[in-house]
């Protein structure tokens, strides 16, 4: 197609050099590519973080699991359901998930004129996709308090009362 675009260019006039022809697509994705390539590189590690998120949050309520076994053990000898350890342990998990949402919305927040140039159709503080994020990783954060939590429910008091 360049060739017929520079035979009409040269038949109006022949002193009109024409060079670089290129489609708009082309000159589009030129445009935006460093852009581009700095959204998928910040998502990367957006995405590692929030899998860092998770491990940390599975670190530590299992940790909370191991370390309160004894008086879990005491709670179900006493006549504690396992869904009172569940909920025993999900609302710590639910609580620092919470805390760390409350946390990241206020950096985000913060910090949104710094990405302001890299986003795409969507505004620096835009109210549903901070609830959306927000919303997505206390999801993620249960999840991973989820395992912790049916260790818990499974300890059985005789051994936990033995333990120490």
């Amino acid at each position: 197609m360049s060739k017929a675009v520079k035979k009409v260019v040269t038949d109006l006039n022949p002193d009109q050099p024409v060079t670089n022809v290129m489609t708009m697509d082309h000159i589009l994705a030129e445009s935006a590519g460093e852009p581009k390539f700095y959204m998928q590189l910040l998502g990367t590690f957006a995405s590692m973080a929030v899998f860092l998120a998770v491990i940390g949050i599975y670190g530590v309520m299992s940790y909370f699991v191991s370390e309160r076994t004894r008086e879990i053990g005491i709670r179900m000898a006493l006549g504690a359901k396992s869904v009172d350890v569940l909920g025993l342990v999900s609302k710590l998990g639910f609580k620092l998930a919470l805390l760390g949402v409350a946390i990241g919305v206020v950096l985000a927040v913060v910090l949104a004129r710094v990405i302001a140039n890299f986003l795409f159709e969507v505004r620096p503080t835009d109210p549903v996709t901070y609830a959306a994020v927000a919303a997505l990783l206390t999801v993620v954060a249960l999840l991973a308090c989820y395992i912790p939590a049916r260790r818990a429910m499974r300890v059985d008091p005789m051994v936990a009362l033995r333990y120490e």
